[in-house]
């Protein structure tokens, strides 16, 4: 007899583990999953070696993350606006030829995500290494040989959100906040709560007299 709240009992226990039992396989199975690993890793491994020495990974944006309940916490975007480029010295088109990714949708409403992805955008610009279309003539603001051959490649996430240390800051015990009473400043300010409307009651009559 089935006892409390619980699922009525009703498993399946005729599993279709070949076509040799009346039907199509209805159990996957996963035994490839050691070669798959191995399969995708020389996949990065080939991808990365194909874009060298420019990272495996474009530059986001740092954003709020969206709705009221998670809008506190910092997440990377999809890309930079428009406007946080322009603001940065850059164009849309030079942008994508250097590894930053670009998002013509969103819109920089806040100011002060604003000025963060600026300040991201130029601290990846100071340390860009842009190598030269024409080896033996490099112009203005590119890399010289040395400069390339120190060069490496960056795998990974570029400039990840560094999250503040939550350490607990110790402070000394004054001799003002040992005088300072709280539950007899919160007694007092209920009491001068209650006994307001009566004290403008009096002074009310008083005047009138």
């Amino acid at each position: 007899m089935v006892k409390h709240n619980n699922v009525i009992p009703n498993i399946h226990c005729k599993k279709k583990w070949h076509d040799s039992t009346r039907g199509p396989i209805k159990v996957k199975l996963a035994l490839d999953q050691a070669s798959r690993k191995k399969t995708r890793r020389l996949a990065r491994a080939a991808k990365a070696a194909a874009v060298a020495p420019r990272p495996v990974q474009l530059l986001r944006p740092v954003v709020n993350a969206p709705t009221q309940r998670y809008s506190a916490k910092l997440r990377l975007g999809r890309g930079f606006t428009l406007d946080e480029l322009k603001a940065a010295g850059l164009t849309a088109t030079y942008a994508r030829t250097v590894g930053i990714a670009v998002d013509c949708r969103r819109s920089s409403r806040s100011v002060e995500a604003m000025e963060r992805n600026v300040a991201r955008l130029n601290e990846y610009k100071s340390k860009l290494v842009v190598f030269p279309k024409k080896r033996g003539s490099p112009k203005a603001g590119e890399a010289t040989k040395e400069e390339m051959a120190a060069a490496t490649q960056l795998t990974g996430v570029l400039m990840p959100i560094v999250k503040p240390a939550d350490e607990i800051v110790m402070s000394e015990v004054t001799e003002e906040m040992k005088s300072n009473v709280a539950y007899t400043q919160m007694r007092v300010a209920r009491q001068e709560t209650r006994i307001a409307g009566y004290r403008i009651a009096v002074q009310n009559r008083k005047s009138k007299e």
